[in-house]
């Protein structure tokens, strides 16, 4: 692959990355003021299975299944039959298309929120002849649900827009999107800090009611920035038979069964753990928060600039450009997730101490979260793989691939949860839904390899082999060292001792990074000095 494109690559996923590790830390914040004035138990636990529904809903029509189905139609719609042709014809009709599939999606969500709202109602109207009156945690979920179904909307649709930004290259406002998120939840913290008085369940409505105002702003800001692109969004009850917009529609149809499962499985996660005990979704929720510090500002980066990516290659017949693509960046994703996989794995108990623990989150709630997190932390590199993977198989209009793939380790991941829940002790049932959750994640990328190097032949992945050979060895190398330092520190202020253990594993793991893999690291440095 040529300099130039893996540089392309690199400068957008640093973009990407910086404002995403922006996004992270500030939700680092918003969770340590959260653990510390909601705690780990019931309400957290309501909480939790209540934003998975929104969450779900996005995975759907937002950044996930639409984004996968449209991004490629909306490609090729831009670059037209020819690079050479009009840019201004094919830019309005790509601004049809996506007004067209927009329109007809908010309309889809608006009329599943309103019938889920009717629902919700009935069920709240006729509590006492269901038996659900004396069931505090159901019905403090019910009114959590309630609050948050309309944030579907919002958020879906501001997915939709980072579609179309990114399709058109402008990856900034994207990123920045979830930033908004957090300073409104950071600021609703903030005042009910000032509140002592109020109990929980209110501290936790409150919450929901700031996530449904920011997902508002976030998806003006998004179509604000969609309009200074050249694309106005706005409602169009024309070209819904096209036929760019049927074949979005036909990928899509795939492409959610897929993720549909997932997130399914997804929320057969929440509610196994909903009944594993009345803390297990809360901690989950925790570990997995810490452990998408690292998962979000790189592995979501390198997916969200390999799709249109990707897209533009397949659309011009370049292969040989997308392996080199897939290479590059797969090592660069990995010099990056070992280590940090390592460092977590290594520094649990010490990085969920400092992080959450004071307040309503006690030492309890540290020793069960910090046992999830190193579970997903063995898992941290599959999961970064999966997110480079799968965009190889969307971008070539391809949603079946995934589908199969989904399939397979959904099935696998609903058996073992429901074993975890049944067989193991209560306090370590949430740990068997994390070590679930991994061993379908390492499936799920064994699988997807498979797959694509039967589909489009060699993956050009061979000559990647010996450098992640050594970047483990570098991580191992750090974990030991860790390992070595932590007693040193016992007794010391919890946060100057994870400072100085930090410190410790980044000196470690470039110390051995420049023994080991000299060469990936003037590679790197120089395609980031050529941005």
């Amino acid at each position: 692959m040529s300099g130039g494109k893996s540089g392309g690559i690199l400068k957008n996923t640093f973009t990407v990355g910086a404002f995403t590790a922006l996004s992270r830390v500030l939700g680092l914040v918003r969770e340590m003021m959260q653990s510390r004035l909601i705690g780990a138990g019931m309400e957290q636990s309501a909480f939790t299975l209540a934003f998975a529904i929104p969450n779900m809903a996005r995975k759907l029509f937002g950044e996930g299944a639409l984004t996968a189905a449209f991004v490629p139609v909306f490609a090729q719609t831009l670059r037209g039959d020819s690079p050479s042709a009009d840019h201004e014809r094919h830019l309005e009709a790509a601004a049809r298309l996506a007004r067209a599939v927009m329109t007809m999606v908010l309309l889809m969500l608006g009329s599943i929120v309103l019938l889920a709202m009717g629902g919700l109602e009935l069920v709240v109207k006729f509590r006492n002849e269901l038996g659900l009156q004396d069931l505090e945690r159901l019905k403090l979920t019910i009114r959590l649900v309630k609050t948050l179904l309309p944030y579907m909307i919002f958020i879906c649709g501001a997915a939709f827009g980072m579609g179309v930004l990114n399709s058109l290259g402008r990856f900034k406002a994207s990123s920045f999107m979830p930033c908004l998120l957090n300073f409104c939840w950071i600021g609703i913290l903030a005042w009910i800090s000032f509140f002592p008085e109020l109990r929980l369940d209110q501290r936790i409505h409150r919450v929901a009611m700031a996530i449904l105002a920011a997902g508002a702003v976030q998806m003006a800001f998004l179509f604000w920035r969609m309009h200074v692109a050249g694309i106005t969004p706005r409602l169009s009850f024309s070209g819904w038979r096209s036929a760019g917009v049927l074949q979005v529609w036909r990928n899509l149809g795939v492409a959610a069964l897929g993720a549909g499962a997932v997130q399914l499985n997804y929320l057969l996660d929440q509610l196994l753990a909903y009944c594993a005990s009345p803390w297990a979704a809360g901690v989950i929720g925790y570990a997995e928060r810490l452990m998408d510090l690292p998962l979000g500002v790189i592995g979501v980066a390198f997916g969200t600039v390999l799709l249109p990516t990707f897209a533009s290659l397949f659309a011009k017949g370049d292969q040989e450009g997308a392996r080199g693509a897939l290479s590059s960046s797969v090592q660069s994703l990995m010099f990056v997730m070992l280590p940090a996989a390592v460092g977590l794995f290594v520094l649990a108990p010490e990085v969920t101490s400092v992080i959450y623990e004071g307040g309503a989150f006690g030492a309890e709630a540290t020793l069960r979260v910090s046992r999830a997190l190193a579970v997903y932390a063995i898992g941290l590199g599959f999961f970064g793989m999966t997110k480079s993977l799968v965009p190889w198989f969307h971008a070539q209009n391809d949603m079946k691939t995934p589908l199969r793939v989904s399939l397979m380790t959904v099935c696998i991941n609903a058996v073992l949860n429901i074993l975890a829940v049944v067989l193991l002790p209560e306090e370590w049932r949430h740990v068997g839904l994390a070590v679930s959750t991994v061993l379908c994640a390492a499936a799920g990328c064994a699988l997807l390899i498979r797959f694509a190097r039967r589909k489009n032949g060699r993956l050009g992945l061979s000559a990647s082999i010996g450098p992640l050979s050594r970047m483990l060895c570098a991580a191992l190398l750090m974990g030991a060292s860790l390992f070595a330092a932590r007693p040193l520190f016992c007794g010391v202020n919890r946060i100057l001792s994870l400072v100085a253990l930090v410190a410790i594993g980044v000196f470690a793991y470039a110390a051995a990074s420049l023994v080991l893999l000299r060469g990936q690291v003037k590679s790197l440095l120089a395609r980031r000095t050529r941005r």
